[in-house]
């Protein structure tokens, strides 16, 4: 495509040369009308006077042949002097026959024609002579006879040819030099509007980088200087366009609710990641809702906030994953500034966890009140039966009181282990990290649960290959084995067997505590280190257990960041498994 300098300069080119060739037709034209008017109003005058002169003296009778050659020679005219009847009576002569033979043709012409007037015109120009004739009149005022003049104008031709050459070399001339400066002209200012219109085209593609550097101090300069302004406004609201729309895409992508926009026609045009993830979508977005989503639930909603326009918000759960998730759904309608209906935004809050930690609160004060109801109604009841007047009887006085002592003491174990738990779990647990021995450890741990070991009868042996060396707080590790080996004998029965066995296992040391009790069965092993869960209710409560022991070894062991495993079979026995981290410097200086 030819751009638009060459194209004004083409149109520039050919409309002057138009001008040019238009000018040089009509100055040509103008030179030769202009020369041949001359020349007849010479041969006009030149005939008159030599009429006159011959009509003076005497007529054609007294005519002068040398006379009237030194005025032919003078003249460079032919002359010819015929008598009425077109004899001719002198002719200067000429070399060209074909020239004397038209010009004889002429003057009998002449003396022939009635009206000699009338064939003046016609006579003006015949094979490039030009004539002119008079009518001689002697001073008696009679009419005698006819002078012709005629002149050649060949040399008209090359004049004229002459004349155009020297147009043409002027208008050739004038048309470089006007091309020359047009060139100038154009570039001066053809060339800013080039590079503004390239500006622009790259605007239009999306480069707001680019600029134009042509800025001539005239209005195209003004307009550059606009389009530069207009060129880095646009970058500046499109890169602080960029910025909000990056902050928007990573708050959409990283919020943890689920988020589905839905245009006006029902097409599902964004997801986010959260979205996604939960329900395992694939390729939604350009589909329809009622394609993508599967949950009627769901559909219902949307197709509620299409019919009402108005905010929907609903809980529901749904299958997800072979597990069952609770939400809670929010749909709103997407109106814009002039109330024109955009689409629908549908939020999905997974609520599981508060709905478990909820459960969970309900079931920890269920526990805890029914964990206290017994104890206290113990000991009011028995309080009661002093006070109407047990207290008269020793031997009932001193049973009784033995059962308000072994049950406040079943209170006060319970709630120093919730209080125990509770900061644990509210990370005010401090440790008192120091080398431990995990040999000396045990034997210490074990002192304290001989009575009952010997009661039950059970054979506990502890298997460590070596001296075992762990970091962490002494107390705390006691608790931990305190409570895992009590659960064993708890759960073993008369005459059973206990066996603690440790290794070193290169970064951690693992300590696993197995017995052969009842066991515990496989839907209740991710319960088993909730608070107040028990394998067997009965016999936990009767051995004065709290329930929380479980859940106190796991935050311990995350306290030393250390993790605990369990392996069991109903009527085989259980295996808790201990591992603690042999390095934990890094750790608590993160910490």
């Amino acid at each position: 495509m030819i751009n638009f300098r060459t194209r004004l300069i083409l149109s520039l080119v050919t409309l002057i040369g138009i001008v040019l060739v238009a000018l040089g037709v009509w100055l040509g034209q103008l030179f030769k009308t202009y020369y041949l008017a001359t020349v007849n109003e010479r041969l006009e005058k030149e005939t008159e006077l030599l009429a006159d002169s011959i009509g003076n003296a005497g007529g054609v009778a007294f005519l002068n042949p040398t006379i009237l050659n030194e005025w032919s020679g003078k003249m460079d005219n032919r002359l010819t002097i015929a008598d009425e009847k077109g004899n001719i009576l002198y002719d200067s002569g000429g070399s060209n026959e074909q020239y004397t033979m038209v010009h004889r043709d002429v003057v009998q012409r002449i003396s022939s024609t009635v009206n000699p007037e009338s064939y003046k015109s016609a006579l003006r120009r015949k094979m490039d002579v030009q004539y002119h004739w008079e009518d001689i009149v002697n001073p008696d005022g009679d009419k005698e006879g006819y002078i012709v003049m005629s002149m050649r104008v060949d040399a008209l031709d090359d004049i004229y040819g002459q004349i155009w050459i020297t147009l043409l070399t002027s208008l050739g001339l004038s048309l470089i030099l006007i091309v020359l400066i047009g060139t100038k002209i154009t570039s001066r200012y053809v060339k800013p509007i080039e590079s503004a219109t390239a500006v622009a085209i790259e605007l239009a593609k999306g480069n707001y980088r680019a600029r134009t550097y042509e800025t001539p101090p005239d209005e195209v300069g003004m307009l550059n200087t606009s389009i530069n302004i207009l060129a880095r406004n646009l970058q500046e609201m499109m890169q602080a366009q960029e910025v909000h729309q990056n902050r928007l895409t990573t708050l959409i992508e990283n919020i943890e609710s689920g988020l589905l926009l839905i245009d006006d026609r029902g097409y599902i045009i964004m997801a986010n990641r959260s979205f996604k993830k939960m329900f395992g979508s694939g390729r939604i977005i350009k589909k329809r809702y009622h394609e993508a989503i599967t949950q009627d639930e769901v559909i219902n909603i949307v197709e509620n906030v299409f019919m009402t326009e108005k905010n929907v918000r609903r809980q529901m759960t749904l299958p997800l994953q072979l597990e069952q998730k609770v939400f809670e759904v929010s749909g709103a309608p997407i109106i814009g500034t002039n109330d024109e209906w955009k689409g629908i935004l549908v939020v999905f809050h997974d609520i599981t966890e508060l709905k478990h930690l909820e459960q969970m609160r309900k079931d920890f004060v269920a526990n805890v009140s029914h964990e206290l109801k017994t104890p206290i109604t113990s000991i009011k009841g028995f309080s009661e039966t002093l006070l109407d007047g047990a207290l008269n009887d020793p031997e009932a006085a001193k049973m009784f009181l033995d059962i308000i002592w072994k049950e406040s003491g079943r209170m006060e174990t319970l709630v120093a282990d919730l209080l125990d738990l509770s900061k644990i779990e509210q990370k005010g647990l401090v440790l008192n990290i120091q080398p431990v021995l995990l040999n000396k450890l045990l034997k210490e741990v074990i002192v304290t649960l001989e009575n009952r070991l010997e009661a039950k009868q059970i054979d506990l042996r502890v298997e460590l290959k070596k001296e075992l060396h762990i970091p962490g707080d002494e107390y705390r590790l006691k608790q931990v084995f305190l409570n895992l080996i009590t659960n064993a004998i708890l759960y073993t029965p008369q005459g059973g067997s206990i066996t603690i066995e440790g290794c070193d296992e290169g970064e951690t040391v693992n300590v696993t505590v197995s017995d052969t009790g009842i066991g515990i069965d496989k839907s209740e092993l991710p319960r088993i280190f909730e608070r107040f869960y028990r394998v067997d209710k009965a016999r936990s409560r009767e051995s004065g257990g709290t329930g929380l022991g479980l859940a106190i070894v796991k935050h311990i062991m995350e306290a030393h960041h250390g993790k605990i495993s369990v392996e069991s079979e109903v009527n085989r026995g259980t295996a808790f498994t201990v591992s603690f981290r042999k390095d934990l410097s890094n750790d608590f200086t993160k910490n």
